[in-house]
Protein backbone atom coordinates (compact mmCIF):
# COMPACT_ATOMS: atom_id res chain seq x y z
CA UNK A 1 0.00 0.00 0.00
CA UNK A 2 1.24 3.26 -0.97
CA UNK A 3 0.89 5.01 2.67
CA UNK A 4 2.70 2.46 4.52
CA UNK A 5 6.12 2.80 4.99
CA UNK A 6 8.79 -0.20 4.84
CA UNK A 7 10.58 -1.02 8.81
CA UNK A 8 13.93 0.03 9.36
CA UNK A 9 16.20 -2.64 10.18
CA UNK A 10 18.64 -2.12 12.77
CA UNK A 11 22.47 -2.28 11.82
CA UNK A 12 23.73 -5.64 12.45
CA UNK A 13 26.36 -4.04 14.77
CA UNK A 14 23.77 -2.04 16.93
CA UNK A 15 21.69 -5.06 17.06
CA UNK A 16 24.49 -7.06 18.12
CA UNK A 17 24.98 -4.16 20.97
CA UNK A 18 21.54 -4.62 22.00
CA UNK A 19 21.96 -8.56 22.52
CA UNK A 20 25.36 -8.41 24.50
CA UNK A 21 24.12 -5.72 26.49
CA UNK A 22 20.85 -8.03 27.48
CA UNK A 23 22.75 -11.06 28.06
CA UNK A 24 25.89 -9.15 29.97
CA UNK A 25 22.99 -7.59 32.31
CA UNK A 26 20.58 -10.78 32.42
CA UNK A 27 24.09 -12.83 33.77
CA UNK A 28 24.97 -10.26 36.16
CA UNK A 29 21.78 -10.39 37.90
CA UNK A 30 21.80 -13.79 38.26
CA UNK A 31 25.75 -13.23 39.54
CA UNK A 32 24.72 -11.22 42.11
CA UNK A 33 21.23 -13.15 42.95
CA UNK A 34 23.79 -16.15 43.63
CA UNK A 35 25.82 -14.73 46.27
CA UNK A 36 24.08 -14.62 48.74
CA UNK A 37 22.51 -18.38 47.63
CA UNK A 38 25.96 -19.91 47.65
CA UNK A 39 27.08 -18.52 51.20
CA UNK A 40 23.84 -19.96 52.77
CA UNK A 41 24.61 -23.24 51.40
CA UNK A 42 28.32 -22.90 52.88
CA UNK A 43 26.77 -22.23 56.05
CA UNK A 44 24.50 -24.84 56.19
CA UNK A 45 27.22 -27.41 54.54
CA UNK A 46 29.47 -26.73 57.08
CA UNK A 47 27.16 -27.36 60.04
CA UNK A 48 25.18 -30.89 58.52
CA UNK A 49 29.13 -32.45 57.58
CA UNK A 50 31.09 -31.32 60.72
CA UNK A 51 29.93 -34.10 62.83
CA UNK A 52 30.66 -36.33 60.38
CA UNK A 53 33.68 -35.35 58.81
CA UNK A 54 35.47 -34.41 62.38
CA UNK A 55 34.42 -37.99 63.47
CA UNK A 56 35.90 -39.93 60.18
CA UNK A 57 38.52 -37.41 59.42
CA UNK A 58 36.69 -36.86 56.24
CA UNK A 59 37.62 -34.83 53.42
CA UNK A 60 34.59 -32.08 53.69
CA UNK A 61 33.63 -32.02 50.34
CA UNK A 62 30.31 -30.38 50.26
CA UNK A 63 32.30 -27.73 52.09
CA UNK A 64 34.93 -27.59 49.46
CA UNK A 65 32.80 -27.29 46.99
CA UNK A 66 30.51 -24.95 48.04
CA UNK A 67 33.43 -22.63 48.93
CA UNK A 68 35.03 -22.01 46.12
CA UNK A 69 31.64 -22.22 44.23
CA UNK A 70 31.18 -18.91 46.76
CA UNK A 71 34.89 -17.39 45.91
CA UNK A 72 34.31 -18.15 42.55
CA UNK A 73 31.46 -16.05 42.78
CA UNK A 74 33.32 -13.27 44.14
CA UNK A 75 36.53 -12.84 42.56
CA UNK A 76 33.74 -12.67 38.94
CA UNK A 77 32.43 -10.10 40.70
CA UNK A 78 35.45 -8.49 41.96
CA UNK A 79 36.35 -9.00 37.85
CA UNK A 80 33.32 -6.96 36.83
CA UNK A 81 34.27 -4.19 38.84
CA UNK A 82 37.94 -4.32 37.77
CA UNK A 83 36.41 -4.05 34.24
CA UNK A 84 34.53 -1.48 34.50
CA UNK A 85 36.72 0.69 36.16
CA UNK A 86 39.22 -0.03 33.21
CA UNK A 87 36.01 1.21 30.94
CA UNK A 88 36.40 4.64 33.23
CA UNK A 89 39.87 5.18 32.58
CA UNK A 90 39.87 4.53 28.93
CA UNK A 91 42.07 7.04 26.88
CA UNK A 92 40.52 10.31 25.90
CA UNK A 93 38.61 9.87 22.50
CA UNK A 94 41.14 12.08 20.34
CA UNK A 95 43.85 9.25 20.50
CA UNK A 96 43.85 6.38 17.87
CA UNK A 97 41.52 3.61 17.88
CA UNK A 98 44.39 1.53 17.41
CA UNK A 99 46.24 2.87 20.58
CA UNK A 100 43.34 2.67 22.69
CA UNK A 101 42.26 -1.06 21.58
CA UNK A 102 45.94 -2.37 22.44
CA UNK A 103 45.70 -0.78 25.56
CA UNK A 104 42.33 -1.82 26.40
CA UNK A 105 43.69 -5.20 25.61
CA UNK A 106 46.44 -4.87 27.83
CA UNK A 107 44.61 -3.67 30.68
CA UNK A 108 42.22 -6.96 30.03
CA UNK A 109 45.26 -9.20 29.75
CA UNK A 110 46.08 -7.81 33.28
CA UNK A 111 43.00 -8.27 34.71
CA UNK A 112 42.23 -11.68 33.37
CA UNK A 113 45.58 -12.62 34.77
CA UNK A 114 44.70 -11.52 38.09
CA UNK A 115 41.67 -13.59 38.12
CA UNK A 116 42.94 -16.81 36.89
CA UNK A 117 45.36 -16.44 39.24
CA UNK A 118 43.30 -16.32 42.34
CA UNK A 119 41.42 -18.85 41.24
CA UNK A 120 44.09 -21.13 40.91
CA UNK A 121 45.29 -20.59 44.17
CA UNK A 122 41.91 -21.18 45.60
CA UNK A 123 41.99 -24.59 43.55
CA UNK A 124 45.39 -24.81 45.27
CA UNK A 125 44.09 -24.56 48.81
CA UNK A 126 40.49 -26.08 48.55
CA UNK A 127 40.97 -29.19 46.12
CA UNK A 128 44.77 -29.89 46.42
CA UNK A 129 45.28 -28.70 42.29
CA UNK A 130 49.09 -28.95 41.71
CA UNK A 131 50.47 -28.65 38.12
CA UNK A 132 53.96 -30.03 37.15
CA UNK A 133 55.19 -29.04 33.60
CA UNK A 134 57.84 -31.09 31.60
CA UNK A 135 59.68 -29.14 30.40
CA UNK A 136 59.41 -26.61 33.27
CA UNK A 137 58.16 -23.22 32.07
CA UNK A 138 61.24 -20.92 32.79
CA UNK A 139 60.58 -17.05 32.88
CA UNK A 140 61.02 -15.99 29.44
CA UNK A 141 61.39 -19.90 28.04
CA UNK A 142 58.53 -20.06 25.76
CA UNK A 143 59.39 -16.59 24.40
CA UNK A 144 60.35 -16.32 20.48
CA UNK A 145 59.80 -14.07 17.79
CA UNK A 146 57.70 -16.19 16.02
CA UNK A 147 53.47 -16.39 17.26
CA UNK A 148 52.44 -19.46 18.99
CA UNK A 149 49.74 -22.03 17.78
CA UNK A 150 49.00 -24.15 20.74
CA UNK A 151 46.93 -26.54 20.26
CA UNK A 152 46.18 -28.84 23.75
CA UNK A 153 44.40 -32.02 24.21
CA UNK A 154 40.62 -31.51 26.18
CA UNK A 155 39.77 -33.07 28.87
CA UNK A 156 38.38 -32.99 32.50
CA UNK A 157 36.96 -29.84 34.52
CA UNK A 158 38.53 -26.33 33.84
CA UNK A 159 41.82 -27.48 31.68
CA UNK A 160 41.10 -24.44 29.72
CA UNK A 161 41.41 -22.12 32.77
CA UNK A 162 44.68 -23.68 34.44
CA UNK A 163 46.03 -23.35 30.12
CA UNK A 164 45.25 -19.71 30.62
CA UNK A 165 46.46 -18.94 33.62
CA UNK A 166 49.96 -20.90 32.62
CA UNK A 167 50.43 -19.23 29.25
CA UNK A 168 49.51 -15.50 31.03
CA UNK A 169 51.25 -15.73 34.67
CA UNK A 170 54.41 -18.19 33.78
CA UNK A 171 54.73 -18.14 30.05
CA UNK A 172 54.39 -14.04 29.61
CA UNK A 173 52.33 -14.85 26.54
CA UNK A 174 49.03 -13.49 25.22
CA UNK A 175 46.28 -16.05 24.24
CA UNK A 176 44.00 -15.66 21.47
CA UNK A 177 41.05 -18.19 22.67
CA UNK A 178 39.10 -19.99 20.94
CA UNK A 179 36.03 -21.07 23.17
CA UNK A 180 33.14 -22.58 23.70
CA UNK A 181 30.08 -19.72 23.19
CA UNK A 182 28.61 -21.04 26.32
CA UNK A 183 31.26 -19.60 28.49
CA UNK A 184 29.54 -16.07 27.60
CA UNK A 185 27.08 -17.05 30.53
CA UNK A 186 30.30 -16.36 32.92
CA UNK A 187 30.05 -12.40 32.70
CA UNK A 188 33.44 -11.61 33.62
CA UNK A 189 35.04 -13.80 31.24
CA UNK A 190 32.37 -12.63 28.95
CA UNK A 191 33.32 -9.19 29.47
CA UNK A 192 37.31 -9.33 29.53
CA UNK A 193 37.30 -11.73 26.84
CA UNK A 194 35.41 -9.99 24.81
CA UNK A 195 38.12 -6.90 25.31
CA UNK A 196 41.02 -9.02 23.71
CA UNK A 197 41.21 -11.00 20.62
CA UNK A 198 38.78 -13.90 21.04
CA UNK A 199 36.51 -16.57 18.74
CA UNK A 200 33.78 -18.18 20.52
CA UNK A 201 32.43 -21.55 18.12
CA UNK A 202 30.15 -21.72 17.11
CA UNK A 203 30.30 -18.42 15.09
CA UNK A 204 26.71 -16.88 14.86
CA UNK A 205 27.28 -16.30 11.17
CA UNK A 206 29.75 -18.22 8.97
CA UNK A 207 32.18 -21.01 9.48
CA UNK A 208 34.05 -21.75 12.66
CA UNK A 209 37.18 -22.00 10.27
CA UNK A 210 36.95 -18.72 8.35
CA UNK A 211 36.65 -17.32 12.48
CA UNK A 212 39.69 -19.22 13.57
CA UNK A 213 41.64 -17.88 10.46
CA UNK A 214 40.69 -14.62 11.08
CA UNK A 215 42.52 -14.91 14.68
CA UNK A 216 44.74 -16.51 13.92
CA UNK A 217 46.11 -14.09 11.02
CA UNK A 218 46.12 -11.33 13.66
CA UNK A 219 49.26 -13.13 15.68
CA UNK A 220 52.17 -10.99 16.45
CA UNK A 221 55.55 -12.01 18.14
CA UNK A 222 54.46 -12.69 22.04
CA UNK A 223 50.97 -13.82 21.12
CA UNK A 224 49.65 -17.37 20.99
CA UNK A 225 46.10 -18.59 19.13
CA UNK A 226 45.16 -21.37 22.02
CA UNK A 227 43.24 -24.24 20.05
CA UNK A 228 41.39 -27.61 21.46
CA UNK A 229 41.09 -29.75 18.03
CA UNK A 230 38.86 -32.63 19.95
CA UNK A 231 36.22 -30.21 20.24
CA UNK A 232 34.97 -31.21 23.73
CA UNK A 233 36.12 -33.64 26.74
CA UNK A 234 37.30 -37.39 25.76
CA UNK A 235 34.55 -39.50 26.65
CA UNK A 236 34.33 -43.58 25.32
CA UNK A 237 31.08 -42.78 23.76
CA UNK A 238 32.01 -39.82 21.76
CA UNK A 239 35.46 -41.64 20.95
CA UNK A 240 33.00 -44.80 19.07
CA UNK A 241 31.41 -42.18 17.64
CA UNK A 242 34.00 -39.73 16.29
CA UNK A 243 35.80 -43.36 14.69
CA UNK A 244 32.18 -44.05 13.24
CA UNK A 245 31.97 -40.73 11.23
CA UNK A 246 35.24 -41.11 10.12
CA UNK A 247 34.20 -44.45 8.31
CA UNK A 248 30.76 -42.60 7.11
CA UNK A 249 32.42 -40.02 5.32
CA UNK A 250 34.93 -42.31 3.80
CA UNK A 251 38.42 -41.69 5.48
CA UNK A 252 39.00 -45.66 6.89
CA UNK A 253 42.37 -45.34 7.41
CA UNK A 254 41.85 -42.11 9.47
CA UNK A 255 39.16 -44.08 11.39
CA UNK A 256 41.70 -46.97 11.89
CA UNK A 257 44.49 -44.58 13.21
CA UNK A 258 42.00 -43.29 15.33
CA UNK A 259 40.81 -46.34 16.90
CA UNK A 260 43.94 -47.43 18.29
CA UNK A 261 44.09 -44.07 19.95
CA UNK A 262 42.23 -44.76 23.30
CA UNK A 263 42.47 -41.23 25.43
CA UNK A 264 42.06 -38.34 23.08
CA UNK A 265 39.79 -37.85 20.35
CA UNK A 266 40.53 -38.09 16.35
CA UNK A 267 41.28 -34.05 16.33
CA UNK A 268 38.86 -31.85 14.12
CA UNK A 269 41.64 -30.53 12.22
CA UNK A 270 39.25 -27.82 9.94
CA UNK A 271 40.53 -25.36 12.36
CA UNK A 272 43.39 -25.90 12.94
CA UNK A 273 44.16 -26.13 9.64
CA UNK A 274 43.03 -22.89 8.83
CA UNK A 275 44.92 -21.28 11.76
CA UNK A 276 48.07 -22.58 10.24
CA UNK A 277 47.54 -21.17 6.68
CA UNK A 278 46.53 -17.99 8.48
CA UNK A 279 49.50 -18.08 10.29
CA UNK A 280 52.26 -19.59 8.02
CA UNK A 281 55.14 -18.06 10.78
CA UNK A 282 53.93 -19.62 13.31
CA UNK A 283 55.85 -22.24 15.49
CA UNK A 284 53.22 -25.31 16.36
CA UNK A 285 52.98 -26.12 20.56
CA UNK A 286 51.32 -29.69 21.82
CA UNK A 287 50.12 -29.86 25.06
CA UNK A 288 49.53 -33.10 26.67
CA UNK A 289 47.87 -33.08 30.25
CA UNK A 290 46.42 -35.92 32.45
CA UNK A 291 45.18 -35.08 36.02
CA UNK A 292 42.46 -33.45 35.50
CA UNK A 293 40.89 -36.19 33.03
CA UNK A 294 39.59 -38.02 36.32
CA UNK A 295 36.59 -35.57 36.58
CA UNK A 296 34.58 -36.70 34.06
CA UNK A 297 30.95 -36.42 35.70
CA UNK A 298 29.34 -35.58 38.86
CA UNK A 299 29.75 -38.48 40.16
CA UNK A 300 33.83 -38.68 39.90
CA UNK A 301 33.95 -34.68 41.20
CA UNK A 302 32.20 -35.89 44.18
CA UNK A 303 34.60 -39.07 44.50
CA UNK A 304 38.17 -37.64 43.74
CA UNK A 305 37.98 -34.20 44.76
CA UNK A 306 40.22 -33.19 46.84
CA UNK A 307 42.81 -34.47 43.69
CA UNK A 308 45.29 -36.51 45.34
CA UNK A 309 47.76 -36.71 42.34
CA UNK A 310 49.40 -33.49 40.17
CA UNK A 311 48.21 -32.61 36.95
CA UNK A 312 51.06 -32.87 34.65
CA UNK A 313 51.62 -31.40 31.43
CA UNK A 314 53.89 -31.89 28.78
CA UNK A 315 54.46 -29.78 25.57
CA UNK A 316 56.39 -29.76 22.70
CA UNK A 317 57.08 -27.62 19.96
CA UNK A 318 57.15 -27.78 16.45
CA UNK A 319 59.33 -24.87 14.63
CA UNK A 320 57.09 -23.05 11.47
CA UNK A 321 60.01 -24.46 8.74
CA UNK A 322 59.14 -28.39 9.96
CA UNK A 323 55.02 -28.21 9.43
CA UNK A 324 54.69 -29.92 6.33
CA UNK A 325 53.23 -28.14 3.26
CA UNK A 326 49.87 -28.76 1.63
CA UNK A 327 46.39 -29.27 3.85
CA UNK A 328 46.52 -33.11 3.30
CA UNK A 329 50.01 -33.54 4.68
CA UNK A 330 49.04 -31.14 7.56
CA UNK A 331 46.17 -33.43 8.53
CA UNK A 332 48.16 -36.13 8.55
CA UNK A 333 50.82 -34.84 10.39
CA UNK A 334 48.36 -33.51 12.84
CA UNK A 335 47.01 -36.89 13.48
CA UNK A 336 50.47 -38.27 14.50
CA UNK A 337 51.09 -35.75 16.50
CA UNK A 338 47.92 -36.55 18.23
CA UNK A 339 49.09 -39.94 18.24
CA UNK A 340 52.08 -38.90 20.38
CA UNK A 341 49.73 -37.13 22.87
CA UNK A 342 47.51 -40.51 23.35
CA UNK A 343 51.05 -42.12 24.19
CA UNK A 344 52.05 -39.61 26.40
CA UNK A 345 48.76 -40.05 28.49
CA UNK A 346 49.09 -43.98 28.35
CA UNK A 347 52.37 -43.65 30.14
CA UNK A 348 50.99 -41.09 32.55
CA UNK A 349 47.07 -41.25 33.16
CA UNK A 350 45.34 -42.74 35.95
CA UNK A 351 43.91 -45.94 35.04
CA UNK A 352 40.06 -44.57 35.98
CA UNK A 353 40.74 -41.20 33.93
CA UNK A 354 39.24 -42.04 30.96
CA UNK A 355 36.76 -44.45 31.70
CA UNK A 356 33.73 -42.02 30.88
Amino acid sequence: MSGMRPRRRLPARTAGAAVTGLRRTTTIALLLALVPVMTAVLVAASVLCAPFSLASHGAWRPVRIAAFALLYLLVDAAALVAAAGLWARRLPGGRERAERRRVAAEDAYAALERLLRLLRRAGTRVFGLRLEVTPPLLPGATRHPAPLLVFVRHAGVGDSFLLLQTLLSQAGLRPHTVLKRALRADPALDVLIGRVPHCFLPPLDGRAEDEIGKLAAGLGPGDALVLFPEGGNFTRRRHRRAIASLRRRGLPRRASRAARMHHVLPPRDGGALAAIAAAPTADVVFVAHTGLDVLHSARTVWSRLPLRDAVRARWWRVPASRIPRGEDARSRWLLAQWARVDRWIADHADPEATHA
